[in-house]
């Protein structure tokens, strides 16, 4: 494809949809880093016995499918044997559930009536997925990773020294070589110390004073590490506040429990009561979900 720079249009109809504008927190190589490195952290809270036909590479898309789209739809026929599928819901009972599977396959496209030809193995109770949480940590990570590069790059402080003359000017970049090649004493001609027309210093210096008041990298990766505590907290893993720094009493781990296994306690009770539906309709089916981090058990060796 030829490449073709934007007009003044385009870039105003692009701009346009961000607000503000110069803010671009989702369209960036960080924030899709984030969310790769946080689905796969998400995938992790669960340990799923799949049937041994699903296993391998099928796998991964079954993840993929239940925590990115929130359901998948389980069915069988004689060209596929037993089988999941992402696709489409629709149509309402008298509690306003669904009742028909539309899949819509390169190899295979089907309409298919729930409990019947079908079931619905569901991770949330609302049939939506998880990225919106994903989506909502990566961006807060991305902006902020990028103003601790940002931070890195301006505490790598220099000497800043101005030359009043090209011989002074030679004469610094000599002692700066020297220091810099581990000399231990670095000597100059004392006929630079004074100019010989105005007796003046040949050397000035632009100092940065307090640089360490003015470091706040630290305080931006420990920000950094209770952004990624609190993804950890929303999605069941276990995770101790950054700033605790003496162990923490039982009360305190237990709300810190109860707060991070929420999320998690709701998606294994929704799946598995969905699973006890998909067995109703195939008894045979070798399907099991159990969280990887027991609530009960999450917060041992934290209290006192």
């Amino acid at each position: 494809m030829q490449y073709m720079p934007f007009n003044f249009h385009d870039i105003n109809v692009a701009a346009g949809f961000n607000s503000p504008s110069s803010v671009k927190s989702y369209n960036n190589k960080s924030f899709w880093f984030w969310c790769r490195a946080l689905f796969q952290r998400m995938q992790s809270t669960i340990k799923m016995d799949l049937p041994e036909e699903w296993r391998g590479g099928i796998e991964d898309f079954f993840k993929w499918c239940l925590f990115s789209f929130g359901y998948v739809i389980i069915s069988e026929n004689d060209e596929f044997g037993r089988f999941f599928q992402p696709g489409t819901l629709s149509g309402y009972d008298f509690y306003y559930q669904p009742r028909r599977a539309i899949i819509s396959n390169p190899m295979y496209n089907a309409e298919l009536e729930i409990s019947k030809d079908c079931e619905i193995l569901k991770l949330t109770p609302d049939y939506y997925g998880c990225f919106d949480i994903i989506e909502y940590y990566a961006e807060k990570l991305s902006t902020l990773d990028n103003a601790i590069n940002m931070s890195l790059i301006n505490n790598k402080y220099a000497f800043l020294w101005g030359a009043k003359n090209k011989a002074a000017g030679q004469a610094l970049k000599k002692m700066l070589d020297l220091v810099n090649d581990g000399e231990p004493a670095v000597i100059w001609d004392m006929k630079l110390s004074n100019d010989p027309t105005d007796k003046e210093l040949p050397f000035q210096e632009l100092r940065r004073d307090n640089l360490k008041e003015s470091y706040i990298t630290t305080d931006q990766l420990a920000d950094f590490q209770t952004i990624l505590n609190n993804f950890d907290s929303e999605i069941g893993i276990p995770s101790l506040p950054y700033h605790k720094k003496e162990r923490l009493v039982t009360e305190e781990a237990t709300i810190r429990r109860m707060d991070a296994t929420a999320r998690c306690v709701t998606w294994i009770n929704t799946l598995n009561t969905s699973l006890d539906k998909v067995k109703m309709l195939y008894p045979d089916i070798s399907l099991s979900f159990e969280l990887r981090y027991d609530p009960e058990t999450a917060a041992e060796g934290v209290t006192e």
